[in-house]
Parts: C-alpha cells; structure tokens; sequence
C-alpha cells in the first residue's frame, strides 16, 4: 500500500472523530467552556483546525488558500482562548469554514501524486514540514492532538463518551 492509500482514510478518520465529538456542543457556553483557564475549548479547535488546513493549503496550493478576517489572531498559533461567546463567530460559521477548509485539502490531496509527496516545500516553510507528504502526515497527527483536548473537554462538561 503507498503513502498516499494509507494517508487518505487518516485524514478522513481524524475528522470524522473530531466531527462526532463537536456533535454535542450546543450553545454557545459550552462551545467555550474550558477545563482551565489556558484550556483550548471546542469552538477554538474548529477554528483552529480551519485556519490550519488553510495553512496547509496555502504550502501545496497557494492559490486555493483565503483570507478569512480575524481567525489567525482567534484560532492560530499562539492564540489564547476565551470563555467569552462574544469574542467569536457564530460555532455555524467557525465549522463552516472548517469542513470547507478540509474539503479544499482533501481534494488538493487527490491532485498530488505519490511522486509529489517527495518534493519540498517552498522557501519559508517551517523545517518540520520538509516536503509535500509531510504536510499531509501532520494534518492528521495535528488534529490528533486537538481532538483530545477536545475529547477531555466534552467529558467535563458531562458529555457521554464519543465512542462505545
């Protein structure tokens, strides 16, 4: 099996766990509720996972990547979370721009040959996205990583477990 058959279904299985697990956060307080105060909280995962994904894109497709006002300062790297329903989209629009994001790589994925796994990035690429197939593998140990900061937040929140 080649990277790119194994890679596929893992991207699609990391966003189908975070999807089940955002399926129960319904008002905007539990959409930012936090475990502690330096907690990431459901809706900064959404955003966080959309503002990375076009991250992503904007490395193997520039041209496909957007600019969407306000979500590098709320959502990126190094952004600091808030309890505050007010300082955020609507959760509608957050995930809205998440699954179009992930859309938009997975198809961008498709159009990548396996040869093309093994070119580099551009100039100004961080060092630990080397090349093509490298940006594909973090978007699924990356989401990985959220999504159980996501799965600890759900369950403080008293949210039945995701998965039985």
């Amino acid at each position: 099996m080649s990277l790119k058959e194994r890679l596929r279904p893992q991207l699609i299985s990391a966003r189908e766990t975070s999807e089940r697990y955002l399926e129960d956060f319904k008002t905007p307080e539990a959409w930012t509720a936090m475990v502690h105060s330096s907690a990431n909280h459901a809706l900064w995962f959404a955003g966080h996972m959309a503002n990375t994904d076009n991250f992503f894109i904007s490395i193997v497709a520039p041209e496909r990547a957007v600019t969407r006002e306000g979500f590098a300062e709320k959502f990126g790297v190094g952004s600091h979370p808030t309890s505050n329903p007010s300082d955020y989209p609507p959760a509608e629009e957050v995930l809205a721009f998440m699954r179009d994001r992930r859309a938009v790589l997975l198809d961008i994925f498709d159009s990548v040959s396996e040869e093309d796994f093994a070119k580099p990035t551009p100039e100004g690429t961080p060092n630990f996205l080397a090349d093509i197939g490298s940006v594909f593998e973090m978007a699924v140990w990356h989401e990985g990583l959220h999504s159980g900061q996501l799965s600890v937040t759900r369950r403080s929140l008293g949210f039945d477990p995701a998965f039985r």
